[in-house]
């Protein structure tokens, strides 16, 4: 039985938590991935970044009256396969980033193809109470001019797999990035509260059971 400082504890553990913001960013290769991250990070804007290797890049942050503890998942430069698995992704990641680059329509394809991994009926052994939230960037916009993916279709996407969207240019435009990022973390706190609002009523019901126990002891002395 738990005596009230490990309740207490334990009440403080879920709270911490609840603070802790798992971002991963996905997309095929040369898309900017790293770039909007770097530029989230820095505001600085990084026009050639190749990496093999996979990171996780930290970062504390207040928003809504809430102190966070944001990690950012980039897994650096990878072939855009027509399928694998993002098993390890869907367990860690609160949500998601999904990006492809307007004047590249393969990697619309891609960005496509990781919606639908995401959004595909969960299995018992990956199962969320809350979907996960996820954002589709369409990068590169100062290459308009060469645009092979319309506006139209990344928003039809977004609206068709319950996704934010939007387009930006990592190269050009720092805030738009920054409110981006802040976008998809203000859904995921969202999908906190919805999460505890749908949670059993087990920690309510232990709580209960402890004040009972405290109550009765207390009319004993």
């Amino acid at each position: 039985m738990l005596d009230s400082s490990q309740y207490s504890s334990r009440r403080q553990e879920q709270k911490d938590k609840m603070n802790d913001v798992k971002l991963a960013v996905l997309g095929g290769e040369g898309t900017g991935k790293s770039a909007l991250t770097v530029r989230f990070l820095t505001k600085r804007f990084i026009g050639e970044y190749a990496s093999n290797f996979e990171s996780i890049y930290s970062k504390h942050l207040y928003l809504e009256g809430k102190q966070l503890n944001l990690e950012i998942y980039d897994p650096g430069s990878q072939p855009q396969k027509a399928k694998f698995s993002l098993t390890s992704e869907l367990h860690w990641a609160d949500g998601f980033v999904i990006v492809y680059d307007i004047s590249d329509r393969s990697s619309f394809a891609f960005a496509k193809a990781l919606i639908y991994r995401i959004r595909e009926p969960q299995t018992s052994h990956c199962k969320r109470a809350v979907e996960s939230a996820v954002l589709l960037v369409g990068n590169k916009q100062d290459l308009c001019h060469v645009r092979e993916v319309g506006w139209e279709e990344g928003q039809k996407l977004a609206l068709d797999n319950r996704c934010q969207f939007c387009e930006l240019s990592a190269a050009e435009q720092s805030l738009e990035v920054e409110m981006m990022f802040i976008r998809i973390i203000k859904d995921i706190l969202t999908n906190f509260k919805l999460k505890e609002k749908r949670r059993p009523s087990g920690s309510k019901s232990m709580a209960k059971l402890i004040n009972n126990v405290f109550g009765k002891r207390r009319k004993s002395v």
